[in-house]
């Protein structure tokens, strides 16, 4: 990847966390750790790689993205206000009662395909639309995004199953494995290591990438789309709260808001970030 767009997609992915920081501090709501462990991943997609039309947004041949971790919604919603779906003065009502922007991704916003927030059955969605498109003989593209603690939930795996059955290469899923769950880390709870192998069983072709590494996603992304005869599983290593020190590798920060001195030292670290990345500095 061009380093001058790496850095690019870098400041935008900065300023998005900033805005799904704002308006989970604005509504006293919402997941913010999930949120920022996707940033890069939402960032990529929808800025370089997707085929879609914000001024069009049930165009027919767009490429389609399911959340499955629908809570994570502070991500998305800050990425398709930014892609031009909506404006983004929306953002300040997220979770309000008469708002659009309920806390789980649904349908009748703006350049959402589909409903989701239960979790586990946003991937067989996804299969659902890939198999679509090869009935239909569409080139439009299906990606999935599920959590490392969803995919304990058996209903991924038959999903798994039949996207292979049906040999699915227009589909990638991608797995935020950041480590954490609501009830602590996934291995306490219920471990789906190894992850990798469990997707090539289930006759997948599997890719391992540092899921804030943009040119590690580009080049998975990339390579997704050059595989042919199965479909794709990109297991993406990431930070829960990544961006914000004392968020990263929190378990608390999965569904906890900050109080008016958090959300000010995590807007000033965020900022401090893009200072750096404007100017040209390298950033971890």
């Amino acid at each position: 990847m061009d380093t001058k767009l790496e850095r690019q997609l870098a400041i935008l992915s900065t300023k998005l966390r900033m805005d799904a920081l704002e308006a989970v501090f604005a509504a006293d709501s919402g997941h913010i750790g999930g949120s920022f462990s996707i940033m890069e991943i939402l960032t990529y997609l929808y800025f370089n790689k997707m085929r879609i039309h914000p001024e069009n947004p049930h165009w027919e041949e767009r490429d389609r993205l399911v959340l499955s971790k629908g809570h994570c919604t502070p991500a998305l919603y800050s990425v398709l206000a930014e892609r031009g779906f909506f404006d983004k003065k929306e953002l300040r009502n997220f979770r309000d009662i008469d708002s659009m922007l309920s806390g789980h991704a649904e349908i009748h916003v703006p350049g959402v395909d589909v409903s989701t927030g239960s979790l586990g059955h946003g991937v067989s969605v996804a299969v659902g639309m890939a198999l679509n498109a090869k009935i239909d003989k569409s080139d439009y593209r299906v990606y999935a995004i599920a959590g490392d603690g969803e995919i304990q939930e058996g209903q991924i795996w038959e999903a798994a199953m039949s996207a292979a059955h049906f040999n699915l290469d227009n589909l990638t899923l991608i797995v935020d494995n950041n480590d954490l769950q609501i009830d602590g880390s996934i291995k306490e709870v219920m471990s789906p290591y190894p992850i990798d192998e469990k997707f090539r069983a289930f006759g997948w072709h599997v890719i391992n990438i540092d899921g804030h590494n943009f040119a590690e996603i580009d080049s998975a992304i990339r390579e997704a789309e050059n595989h042919h005869e199965s479909p794709t599983a990109i297991i993406a290593r990431t930070i829960k709260g990544k961006g914000v020190s004392f968020m990263e590798n929190v378990v608390d920060w999965h569904g906890e808001t900050p109080d008016e001195t958090q959300y000010k030292a995590a807007m000033d670290e965020l900022r401090e970030t893009l200072r750096k990345l404007e100017e040209g500095n390298h950033v971890k």
